[in-house]
């Protein structure tokens, strides 16, 4: 069970085809959409204001998600929100990648189908137009986006929202084993198989 709390009578939600890991926090006037991903050490502190995440988004390790008192902070449809990523007070809209370490600041708003690359640091009121690249600290955009990238992130999302899938089948604490059996199942492709997700690079080769 996730690290929920109530503050002044607000609980968070989340739905039930959702995927909140047991260490991250929930505070507040949080709206976990189904399908969501939310991973260990998230931080989603709605304590003075709304965040939402919709449906089929992933927020990612060590992300933080907070607001200033009676603003939003939204994550659209399928939006997928790389580790440490902290978002204050911004609207990320559907199908939108931000990138691994990025900040958004207040009044942010990056339209549908737009990468924020990583390490971007995205300054306050920033509009990104749909289909951008943006990057940088401050952050500009760079280009528009081709299909194939924005297929590649469509695809990287999918596999954030099987694993809510797996997570809530099949996620437990246990114990350590104290050895590496034989026949041991690994994730590593080792079988020969193509990898569902790929890096873009990898991805433009194919």
């Amino acid at each position: 069970m996730a690290r929920v709390y109530e503050i002044d009578g607000v609980v968070p939600v989340i739905d039930p085809e959702a995927f909140v890991h047991p260490d991250a926090v929930l505070i507040g006037d949080v709206l976990i959409g189904p399908g969501c991903y939310i991973g260990p050490l998230a931080s989603l502190r709605g304590d003075f204001g709304r965040i939402e995440v919709r449906a089929g988004a992933n927020i990612q390790d060590g992300c933080v998600v907070h607001c200033f008192p009676g603003s939003v902070t939204v994550v659209g449809e399928n939006g997928h929100v790389g580790h440490g990523t902290v978002l204050h007070g911004c609207q990320v809209g559907r199908d939108v990648l931000v990138g691994m370490n990025s900040v958004l600041m207040d009044g942010v708003i990056v339209e549908d189908q737009s990468f924020v690359g990583a390490m971007s640091f995205v300054k306050a009121e920033t509009r990104v137009p749909a289909r951008s690249l943006i990057a940088g600290s401050p952050a500009k955009v760079l280009r528009e986006l081709t299909d194939a990238e924005i297929d590649w992130k469509a695809n990287g999302t999918r596999t954030y929202q099987d694993l809510a899938r797996r997570s809530l089948a099949s996620l437990r604490e246990t114990e350590p084993a104290s050895w590496e059996e034989p026949g041991r199942r690994s994730f590593a492709g080792s079988d020969g198989t193509e990898p569902v997700h790929v890096t873009l690079h990898s991805y433009r080769g194919r």
